[in-house]
């Protein structure tokens, strides 16, 4: 069964999709499929055939533990389709496998072993999205650098007061 995916991808829609897992930005298979246009059970036989291609770094299957980890992040996320995907994941008519989950290098390579028009253009978009989420970490991290330096100008200033007043 083929998965439904909008005509268009938005970089907002694909970085939902991505989650913090094993301190890594991931993306499941489920996604993943969806955005390359076909069934995530056609994907993971694609990687299954290709395993060589696919070290750890690349994409590694999910603990049950840290599906409940990602159903709480999902939980607030504004996603419908992954919210529903996770309700039903392990259970009656949800999924009956862990899921996968691919990083940046791991998405690039799937679209590689599918090696259809589609899952190459789309893993343009994936790798955008990838790459922005690492900017905005990176800038994010900056800011934090430079407001502890503030916090502890302001304290040595805050000190140097304090000792003048006594």
């Amino acid at each position: 069964m083929k998965s439904k995916t909008p005509a268009v991808y938005f970089p907002e829609t694909i970085r939902s999709l991505i989650f913090t897992l094993r301190g890594r930005k991931i993306i499941l298979d489920s996604d993943l499929a969806a955005l390359y246009g076909v069934a995530t059970k056609a994907l993971n036989q694609a990687i299954k055939r290709n395993a060589g291609k696919f070290p750890v770094d690349f994409m590694y299957q999910l603990a049950p533990h840290e599906v409940e980890n990602l159903k709480s992040q999902i939980v607030t996320s504004s996603s419908e389709d992954m919210r529903s995907q996770f309700v039903t994941a392990l259970g009656h008519g949800g999924r009956r496998k862990l899921p996968f989950a691919f990083t940046e290098h791991g998405a690039i390579m799937a679209a590689t072993v599918l090696n259809s028009p589609r899952a190459v253009q789309m893993s343009v978009f994936v790798v955008r999205a990838f790459v922005a989420m690492r900017e905005a970490l990176s800038d994010s991290a900056a800011l934090a650098r430079k407001l502890a330096a503030l916090e502890r100008e302001v304290k040595a200033r805050l000190d140097g007061h304090d000792a003048a007043i006594v």
